[in-house]
């Protein structure tokens, strides 16, 4: 498979080697994993309970809401939650850096090379 534009594998390969790049990787990484991690763990708790706690997830809450309904619907809050969370750490600390490594690989040809301003 060739590149859809002649030496942007090139280009690129020089852009991921820069630190600025692994910064951006590892600023990236530091969100998603333990964000991950932690929605994974709370979806599990969900459905573990769902099997194995029937007695604890069939008690009501409110009228006929019990429990399980309560949880169910804390995935979507908890889901709406880590987007909000995740946007709002991206403007802050992934697209400014992003968006300096993309003018510089738009502004030298992704050599790598320092831009002069």
């Amino acid at each position: 498979m060739s590149d859809p534009l002649p030496g942007t594998g090139e280009r690129y390969a020089a852009l991921a080697a820069r630190p600025e790049f692994t910064e951006l990787r590892r600023r990236y990484l530091r969100f998603v994993v333990p964000a991950t991690i932690t929605f994974m763990a709370w979806y599990v708790l969900y459905v573990a309970c769902n099997n194995w706690a029937r007695g604890f997830m069939n008690q009501q809450v409110v009228g006929h809401v019990n429990v399980a309904v309560v949880f169910g619907l804390l995935q979507f809050v908890s889901t709406f939650g880590i987007a909000v969370l995740y946007a709002r750490y991206s403007t802050r600390r992934l697209d400014p850096l992003a968006e300096q490594l993309n003018q510089e690989f738009e502004s030298d040809g992704g050599t790598g090379r320092e831009v002069r301003r």
